[in-house]
């Protein structure tokens, strides 16, 4: 063995010394100085308020993303010993000592630096020169935008990362040899990528479906190709759907689960959730309900909720006060006891579950439970009158019928206060009505109406409580219609006053109701997508019709008592170039497709298929990183537009490139173009310099060069006058 072994053992290493040095220079104008201003700049205000949430294990809904982002900002936060206590209520706000501003803002800032060399790793494998990679991560150095955004507690630059990390594994994992078993880590790699990307913003959801899509068109090929065996090709489709569709959909999964895990305290989020979700946090309702019976029994006390929280979650509700006489439109009511949804916890919100053949109001031993199909009443604990409808007008929804709490008097409005339940997620014909568990319908045997949340105010008569009606027209599964036993008791008070006390005190006898991780993720990932925050504008909203030309700017941060501020603006050379090459591909493609139909070749077939994937890439990522915020209606902001500007600067080397080899074919062309490729270059630093004041906040700058700075009319930049 010895003697087969040659001295002495080396190891050829291949270092790229241009890479080496875009990366160095990058960490550079990312990293240096994050940690001013030492105060809360524009979106840090929204994130630090998850962030100590997120220290502090408190549950809460972000309904602009899923949880990854906040999971990454609070990995920040637990490395610089961060407590959560600070609060994040104004931009500019000074930090305190206990925030550790460099760690919090370190995490976007490397993702932001690693951007540069990344694309121009892309290019290189998309087959273009070292010299067009090295112009690409030039471009992408110099972006002002893109520095602004990674120097913060923000998290576009780590999108950014991780939608060019997936793209550029994949493509390695694409041009790799069919034998190297690297090639298919790189697959991992970017199935891992894409994951990450769409647990950071939905808006990762789009690149992530292109990479699918040229995966699709790439594994078609591989069908075509007779060289493989059924095995190698079975093999080979199998593991590409596993690393791109179902890894990033478990990885999707282990986010929420761990999301769920560390967030198990009560917060102040909770009633958007379903009381089961509620039940399972620690704190708040889980206190509450903390030892409540499961099985609602015939002389049960219990607190009804609404399923649905629109507009507000409320509990079935009544009080000492009637219904008017006559309304200010002039139509009558049944002057019976006021029926409301009310959004606060409230004694008045108790009822007793009565079975309507015995006179009994407490729990019977052993007790009797309610049944899906069971006739029960419903007798509001406090006033002892009867949950009741019947054919008059609702007050706010005349096409819908009143619920009233049922008083004689003896005007011919006899009683209709029975009522059948009907669980609507039951197992079974004769499923036991559950504590929070069980949804439930209460179908009104006389009319066939639904007790029904309308969603409408009442006027002050009935103190803008929120109204109930009986909805005979009620067709399918609506929210509004199913109500769940949220508060549970058993009885055991036989007169009113001991009654009213018992109502009063606290709930009992513990059971155990764990919802399982599927069921609260689901419900998690429903809200997130449906409820929506009231979108106020905004002063530096914006349209995406002005993000191509720049037309609009963002002051990020200014000095309480100078002219130091921060702006997110991009390198505006840098944009009109990016534009004007998009514009030159599309056309180039055009073309040469034209041609090609004419069977005319202008370049080589390798070419041709280079620069269409290059579209694809650079082109397509533009695309569904920017087209699908025509169809938003949210408050959006310029910094929403970066991902597709990275796609899109990376466009402008892939054009230059081409035209230099293929359509300028003589040397003086070239030597020509070569020169003014140079002096676009350094008019891009040139740019990235003159406004690099606003990008890092200094040095300040006098009212006279602030308003030098003003190229264009639309740009917000403030300055004193001194």
């Amino acid at each position: 063995v010895m003697q087969g072994l040659k001295l002495p053992l080396t190891v050829k290493c291949e270092v790229d010394l241009l890479l080496v040095a875009v990366t160095v220079l990058s960490f550079l104008t990312r990293l240096s100085g994050i940690q001013f201003p030492k105060a809360v700049v524009f979106d840090e205000v929204y994130y630090g308020q998850f962030l100590s949430l997120y220290m502090k294990r408190v549950f809460f809904i972000d309904e602009s993303g899923p949880p990854f982002g906040h999971m990454i900002l609070a990995l920040g936060g637990y490395l610089g010993g961060f407590d959560g206590n600070f609060v994040w209520n104004r931009i500019g706000a000074e930090y305190t000592s206990n925030v550790p501003v460099w760690t919090l803002r370190v995490i976007p800032a490397l993702a932001g630096s690693l951007c540069v060399p990344l694309g121009y790793l892309l290019m290189v494998e998309l087959g273009f020169t070292h010299l067009t990679a090295l112009g690409a991560s030039v471009l992408l150095l110099l972006e002002n935008s893109l520095i602004v955004q990674s120097r913060f507690m923000l998290l576009e630059s780590v999108l950014i990362f991780f939608l060019l990390l997936a793209v550029v594994s994949y493509l390695r994992f694409y041009n790799a040899p069919n034998n190297s078993l690297c090639r298919w880590l790189w697959l991992i790699l970017s199935g891992a990528s894409c994951a990450f990307a769409v647990g950071l913003k939905y808006m990762g959801l789009f690149t992530y479906l292109l990479l699918l899509g040229l995966a699709a068109v790439h594994t078609w090929h591989v069908i075509g190709d007779k060289t493989l065996s059924n095995v190698s090709f079975y093999c080979y489709v199998v593991a590409r759907f596993l690393a791109l569709v179902v890894l990033p959909v478990v990885m999707y999964l282990g986010f929420f689960y761990v999301h769920l895990t560390l967030l198990y305290h009560s917060g102040p989020h909770d009633q958007m959730m379903s009381s089961a979700f509620q039940a399972s946090l620690e704190g708040g309702l889980a206190r509450i309900t903390q030892g409540q019976p499961l099985e609602v029994a015939f002389g049960s006390q219990v607190t009804l909720r609404s399923v649905s929280s629109k507009p507000l979650p409320c509990w079935l509700h009544s009080h000492k006060a009637n219904y008017p006489i006559r309304y200010e439109n002039g139509r009558g009511s049944s002057h019976q006891q006021q029926v409301t949804c009310y959004p606060f916890k409230d004694v008045n919100n108790w009822w007793i579950i009565k079975d309507p053949s015995k006179q009994s109001l407490v729990v019977s031993s052993p007790p009797r439970p309610v049944r899906h199909g069971d006739i029960i009443q419903l007798l509001h604990g406090m006033t002892s009158r009867f949950l009741n409808t019947h054919d008059v007008a609702a007050p706010m929804s005349p096409h819908s019928q009143e619920v009233s709490g049922y008083i004689d008097f003896n005007v011919s409005m006899p009683a209709q206060n029975l009522w059948r339940v009907d669980i609507t997620n039951r197992e079974s014909d004769r499923d036991v009505w559950k504590t929070i568990l069980s949804e439930v319908r209460l179908i009104h045997v006389n009319t066939s109406a639904v007790l029904k949340l309308s969603g409408a105010s009442l006027p002050d008569w009935g103190f803008r409580q929120l109204e109930v009606v009986g909805d005979k027209i009620y067709k399918g599964y609506q929210q509004s219609g199913v109500w769940n036993v949220e508060e549970h008791r058993y009885g055991r008070s036989h007169e009113q006053k001991e009654r009213e006390l018992e109502l009063n005190s606290p709930t009992h006898d513990d059971i155990n109701r764990n919802l399982t991780f599927m069921a609260k993720f689901i419900e998690l990932q429903w809200k997130m997508l449906t409820v929506r925050n009231e979108e106020a504008e905004h002063k530096y909203s914006s349209l995406p019709l002005e993000w191509i030309s720049m037309d609009t700017n963002i002051a990020y941060w200014l000095h309480p008592s100078s002219n130091a501020q921060i702006h997110l603006m991009g390198n505006i050379v840098t944009w009109t170039f990016a534009n004007l090459a998009l514009f030159v591909y599309v056309l180039l493609f055009l073309a040469y497709l034209l041609r090609r139909r004419r069977k005319i070749n202008d370049i080589p077939e390798a070419s041709w298929e280079q620069l269409v994937l290059a579209g694809v890439v650079c082109s397509g990522g533009w695309a569904v990183n920017y087209l699908p915020f025509f169809l938003m209606e949210k408050t959006l902001f310029l910094y929403h537009y970066l991902p597709a500007l990275t796609f899109q600067i990376l466009q402008i080397p892939v054009v230059v490139e081409h035209l230099y080899i293929y359509v300028l074919r003589s040397a003086s062309q070239q030597k020509a173009f070569g020169g003014v490729v140079l002096a676009a270059l350094c008019s891009v630093y040139l740019c990235y310099h003159t406004f690099s004041p606003l990008t890092y906040g200094q040095p300040e700058l006098t009212s006279e060069q602030l308003a030098a700075l003003r190229w264009r009319e639309s740009w917000d930049i403030l300055f004193r006058k001194r």
